[in-house]
């Protein structure tokens, strides 16, 4: 196809869902391979055939979750979109913990979910344009943390983790504006390229995750404040070295204190 605007690789046991999108998205000049399930989808992935997924995440042979799993393990870039009728709670943040790059439930716009994969698609080739030096590290000390950006590795005394991409680029974030009010709209279109309610819904569960990477000091209940609240949790002169401070409906603070 030429002028291809995007390969998209489509996985839904659905057949008429399936021959509803890939007819549209074919109009819109994108590429389009579909499967009827996530162990075909598994079989047919290979590095650079596809420049984004959509999943749906209940199918017979291999669910959506697994899917994801596989196709990172050979491209740990590749953006995932889950297009799926499981609503709950839990399973939109299984998703995201998973490392998905949206989540949409059924029934869904075909309009919104174009703008969603435009969104996503410019992101990404805004990110292949930007020289890389495999060699260099970026590295970001705060507290008794260091995180090295580029092994995506957060390392205290305690404890080191590795992050998913998601994770280090929200930390990364927050590093470079420490100790300052970071707001969510700078959050949601530096990280996630969209400004979407429903993006930030995701970007919260990243932000908790992360605060409880960095909580990982535990304050002496004598110094907490019984009657603090969220703004004043801890007695004077007793706050953690760091912490990530919500400011209600504005936006984030990584706090460092001396």
């Amino acid at each position: 196809m030429k002028n291809s605007k995007g390969r998209i690789m489509l996985v839904d046991d659905s057949q008429t869902l399936r021959y509803v999108l890939r007819d549209y998205f074919e109009m819109l000049e994108y590429e389009v391979t579909d499967f009827n399930g996530g162990e075909a989808a598994a079989k047919a992935f290979n590095r650079n055939q596809f420049d984004i997924c959509i999943f749906d995440i209940m199918m017979p042979d291999k669910d959506g979750f697994t899917l994801l799993q596989d196709v990172r393990k050979i491209d740990p870039d590749i953006p995932v979109i889950f297009l799926t009728a499981k609503n709950q709670k839990e399973d939109i943040i299984k998703g995201f913990k998973l490392g998905c790059d949206d989540y949409i439930t059924k029934p869904f716009s075909t309009e919104e979910l174009e703008l969603r994969i435009e969104a996503i698609l410019r992101r990404t080739a805004k990110s292949k344009k930007e020289p890389k030096n495999l060699y260099e590290e970026r590295i970001y000390k705060f507290g008794d943390f260091e995180f090295n950006y580029s092994a995506m590795q957060l390392s205290h005394p305690l404890k080191t983790r590795t992050l998913t991409r998601k994770e280090a680029e929200l930390l990364r974030l927050l590093c470079e504006h420490q100790n300052k009010l970071l707001h969510r709209e700078v959050i949601l279109k530096e990280v996630w390229g969209d400004e979407d309610y429903s993006v930030g819904r995701s970007m919260d569960v990243f932000l908790t995750k992360l605060r409880s990477y960095i909580n990982i000091e535990k304050v002496d209940s004598q110094y907490i404040n019984p009657e603090g609240g969220r703004r004043n949790r801890y007695l004077p002169g007793h706050e953690p070295k760091v912490e990530i401070c919500n400011v209600h409906g504005t936006g984030f603070i990584l706090k460092v204190r001396e």
